[in-house]
C-alpha cells in the first residue's frame, strides 16, 4: 500500500507541470503584446500602443504570480514606466530607447531564472498580416482635411471653415445621412465623381484602397458624435 507521502508525490508533479505550463502560455501571451506595442509606436498608434502595454503588464503580472521565480514586476518596472511615458508625449525617439530597454530588462529576467536561451529582441516583422498598425481613424481625419478641406468643412469644429467655401455640405452632415452607409461610401469613393459639387467640377481624390477605409473609419467616429 502506498503510503500519503508517496501517493502525494504525483498530484505534485502534476501541479507543478501545470502551473510550468500555464506560465509559459502567459509568457508567449506577453510575446505577443511586446511585437505589438513595437508596431504601434513604430507608427504611431500610440493609443494602441497604450493599450498593449497594458495587456503585457497584466500579462507578466499574471505570470508572477503563478512562480515565485519571476523577477519581472521589479526588472520591468523602470523600463515600462519609460515607456508609458514616451507613449503618453506621443514621443518616437524616446519610445524607442523604453522599448529597447524593456526588451533588455525581459532577457535579464530569463537569465535570473535560467531561462536564458530564451532571447527577446526588437521584432524586425509582424506575425500579425491581419492587424493594421496604423490609427485608421486618425489617418482618416489627416487625409480628409488634406484632400477634401479645401471644400468641405471635415469636423464638427465651429471654428473650422472650408479653405474655398465652395457650398459643400460638411462631412459630419453628411455623416448623418442614413443612404451614406460604408459600403455606399467605399462605392461614392472608388467612383469618378462626376457631376457632383460646385458647377458639377468635384475632383476626383484617386484614393488607394487602404486610404478609402481610413476615410470610412474616420466617419463612423462622426456618425457618433466623435471627433
Amino acid at each position: 500500500m502506498l503510503s500519503a507521502a508517496a501517493a502525494q508525490a504525483p498530484a505534485d508533479s502534476a501541479q507543478h507541470e501545470a502551473a510550468a505550463t500555464g506560465v509559459a502560455d502567459l509568457m508567449v501571451a506577453a510575446q505577443f503584446r511586446h511585437i505589438k506595442i513595437w508596431f504601434a509606436g513604430k507608427l504611431k498608434n500610440w493609443r494602441l500602443a497604450a493599450y498593449e502595454l497594458d495587456l503585457m503588464k497584466s500579462k507578466l503580472q499574471e505570470a508572477a504570480k503563478m512562480s515565485v521565480t519571476i523577477q519581472a514586476p521589479d526588472l520591468t518596472i523602470k523600463p515600462m514606466q519609460s515607456l508609458r511615458e514616451a507613449i503618453e508625449k506621443k514621443d518616437s525617439g524616446a519610445f524607442a530607447t523604453a522599448y529597447t530597454e524593456l526588451t533588455n530588462a525581459c532577457d535579464a529576467c530569463h537569465r535570473a531564472i535560467d531561462r536564458g536561451f530564451i532571447s527577446i529582441q526588437v521584432p524586425v516583422t509582424s506575425p500579425f498580416s491581419d492587424e493594421q498598425f496604423v490609427d485608421q481613424i486618425a489617418e482618416g481625419r489627416a487625409l480628409a482635411r488634406s484632400e477634401c478641406g479645401a471644400c468641405h468643412v471635415v469636423s464638427e469644429n465651429a471654428n473650422e471653415v472650408s479653405a474655398l467655401r465652395f457650398p459643400a455640405p460638411s462631412f459630419p452632415s453628411l455623416a448623418r445621412r442614413p443612404a451614406l452607409t460604408d459600403e455606399s461610401l467605399r462605392q461614392f469613393l472608388l467612383s469618378n465623381h462626376r457631376n457632383l459639387g460646385h458647377d458639377q467640377a468635384m475632383p476626383n481624390p484617386r484614393l488607394a484602397e487602404y486610404q478609402i477605409e481610413e476615410i470610412v473609419a474616420f466617419f463612423a467616429t462622426l456618425r457618433g458624435g466623435g471627433q
